[in-house]
């Protein structure tokens, strides 16, 4: 199972969450449990996306410490 990082920033008036690996991959929310949730799934469908659309799932290059 690949692990993606994901970024969250807070904007003005709410926060938003991307996966640098996964360019388009984004989402918005109020509430961090919120970006978490719709994060993973803005993953799975962009991932669903790839693979009917016959496109490689892109190689991890973002490391998080």
């Amino acid at each position: 199972m690949r692990k993606y990082a994901i970024v969250i920033e807070q904007g003005e008036h709410n926060l938003s969450a991307y996966v640098p690996d996964l360019p388009g991959c984004i989402t918005t929310g109020r509430t961090v449990q919120e970006i978490e949730r719709n994060i993973w799934r803005a993953i799975e469908l962009h991932l669903e996306g790839l693979r009917e659309d016959g496109e490689p799932v892109p190689e991890l290059h973002t490391a998080v410490t």
